[in-house]
């Protein structure tokens, strides 16, 4: 039977297929998906989310509960039959493709050793927005948090890797006369990418040292900008804590309005995505 536009839940589950893989830099894997399903995917912004699962060790393909309770479902599974559930972001989208950049930082866990070996024809399930859905007709925005309001006159956008592939998303969709500071941390200097800009807008590339903090250059750069006195703006994603503190600092010591600034804790430092989140401080 076939479903009513009303009936349409705003995410829908994708079987998917690997199309091509290629490096972006030292640290991204950029993986083009493609599948029937994805032709329905929508995107409500540059920083769009979505979730990929990924097939355990020798599986084929992801087995994924469906329907209005499929979380709930998912969380029953026992953890060797649970598939690996992460959040990426949507880089760029085409009739039946999508792009996804991951970051690999070696073997350490499940999501980037599969990056490191991930071949066309691998199979993925993807969690995205369904463009079916009728809110987003209507204005409905759901995982995409990139939204300066109307008088914004600057804005401010920082992350580490994790957020480069929003970033870049973000930085090319900037209209001409945009004015916007932008401070990525990357692991090594063949992280730097060229990212389409305007000329009102900078960026700056922080490369972390051997043995620096990570987030300590990043935090830094974003404490010694010298922001402009007119209504702005501050996009920040990257690791939980340091993006909290940061925002702390640009409410507190900038005095910019909270609703002005959207902070995005990508990952947290020591805990997997499957870990519980603590209540946020504002």
């Amino acid at each position: 039977m076939t479903s009513t536009a009303a009936e349409v839940e705003p995410y829908a589950h994708c079987d998917a297929e690997v199309l091509a893989v290629r490096r972006i830099g030292g640290s991204l894997v950029r993986v083009t998906f493609g599948g029937p399903g994805l032709r329905d995917i929508t995107s409500s912004g540059p920083d769009q989310r979505i979730k990929v699962f990924l097939p355990r060790d020798g599986e084929a393909g992801p087995r994924v509960p469906t329907g209005p309770d499929w979380y709930d479902r998912y969380r029953a599974l026992p953890e060797p039959e649970r598939p690996v559930m992460r959040t990426y972001t949507i880089r760029s989208a085409r009739a039946g493709e999508i792009d996804v950049d991951f970051v690999r930082h070696g073997d350490v866990g499940p999501a980037s050793r599969w990056a490191g070996r991930v071949a066309p024809g691998q199979r993925v399930v993807i969690y995205g927005p369904d463009g079916r859905f009728p809110g987003y007709r209507e204005g409905a925005r759901l995982g995409a948090d990139y939204a300066p309001p109307a008088d914004t006159a600057w804005q401010l956008i920082a992350g580490d890797e994790t957020a480069l592939p929003a970033v870049g998303g973000i930085v090319e969709s900037l209209p001409p006369g945009a004015v916007a500071q932008v401070y990525l941390e990357v692991p090594t200097e063949d992280d730097r990418l060229d990212l389409a800009r305007g000329p009102g807008v900078s960026v700056r590339w922080l490369v972390r040292g051997a043995g620096e903090v990570h987030g300590a250059a990043l935090a830094a750069a974003v404490r010694a900008a010298r922001l402009p006195d007119e209504p702005g703006y501050a996009w920040l994603a990257g690791e939980s804590g340091v993006v909290r503190d940061l925002r702390r600092h640009l409410v507190r010591d900038r005095g910019l309005d909270r609703g002005r600034v959207y902070f995005g804790g990508y990952w947290r430092r020591g805990k997997s995505e499957d870990a519980p989140h603590e209540p946020v401080d504002d």
